[in-house]
């Protein structure tokens, strides 16, 4: 039985990864100096850049763009630390494409970042001895890394491994911690409290747009919808580890914006981010990835409401 309440985390220090977006031109094309602002911003706000996440359309895009992608960021970090996603393509039945994997991480690594490793059909199929085995090969090819477990809702190679598994996972030395995105509340407490028995240095990094106040509970986080604010997610982070009660209305305000924009269909978040993003001129376009679906012109003037709302409160705190 769990009790949240007795797992409240008051004034702890929180880390904070924000997935970055990948903008794109309304011709198609990237919009590099964007994606260049966009992680200057992250870096200046404190939070550590996630770099080819599915909030810059890691399934989507070449791996010449995620080369480059990993090339801007290692230029604009100078020797800050970033996270860079390691996507492998593969269909039902496949066996781990170890090889892939090593070239994704190889990729990450060489470009100063730390790899976070992406499901798929070869790394979750089997029972969970054969996904245990799976990561502890990878693990020869890393530095450290971080894990992902990614509800089926998500993606159909995603799978949310069972506690005894997880605790097998925190043995691996590598392994700095886990983004968790199940969209559940309890089973996110439950690898909360097994990290504090087992491994307190082990991260568990909330993947719930929908539930940003994990981090009360001794979450940290890499989100997609920090990406539409980098620079308030910090302060409410400071605010939390000051015990300043303002951090309630911040971030009952953020995650009014991200229950909005994380409504269905979920992938088209992306869509709100860009169109959040240059409401408040931070990039000049608000076109999506064109295999990413895309929300209605109308949801504008509510994205714009939110905008100055949070600047009015910020000016305040």
């Amino acid at each position: 039985m769990i009790d949240p309440i007795s797992m409240l985390r008051p004034r702890r220090k929180i880390t904070g990864m924000s997935a970055i977006l990948l903008p794109f031109l309304d011709d198609g094309g990237i919009d590099w100096p964007g994606f260049e602002r966009h992680v200057t911003a992250t870096f200046d706000a404190g939070l550590s850049p996630a770099i080819n996440m599915d909030t810059g359309y890691a399934n989507l895009i070449d791996d010449a763009t995620r080369i480059e992608t990993l090339r801007r960021c290692q230029a604009i970090a100078n020797g800050r630390s970033f996270v860079g996603g390691v996507f492998v393509g593969d269909r039902p039945g496949d066996s781990l494409d170890r090889s892939a994997y090593a070239r994704g991480i190889d990729d990450v690594q060489s470009h100063g970042g730390t790899p976070i490793l992406f499901q798929s059909f070869g790394l979750t199929g089997g029972d969970d001895d054969n996904v245990f085995d799976a990561y502890s090969s990878l693990a020869t090819n890393c530095d450290v890394f971080y894990a992902f477990e990614l509800g089926q809702m998500f993606a159909p190679f995603g799978k949310i491994y069972s506690l005894e598994l997880y605790e097998r996972m925190m043995q691996i030395s590598q392994c700095l911690g886990a983004k968790h995105s199940s969209l559940d509340r309890t089973l996110e407490w439950q690898r909360l409290q097994l990290r504090d028995r087992v491994r307190p240095d082990f991260l568990v990094l909330t993947g719930n747009d929908l539930a940003i106040d994990m981090v009360m509970y001794g979450s940290d986080y890499l989100l997609g919808l920090s990406t539409f604010h980098p620079a308030a997610f910090a302060v409410r982070d400071r605010l939390w580890a000051e015990g300043d009660e303002r951090f309630y209305q911040l971030n009952d305000l953020l995650q009014y914006l991200g229950t909005f924009a994380f409504r269905r269909p979920v992938p088209a978040y992306k869509h709100s981010a860009a169109m959040f993003l240059k409401l408040r001129g931070r990039i000049d376009c608000d076109p999506t990835h064109p295999q990413s679906p895309s929300r209605p012109q109308s949801d504008r003037e509510i994205l714009l409401q939110i905008a100055n709302d949070l600047d009015a409160l910020l000016e305040t705190l």
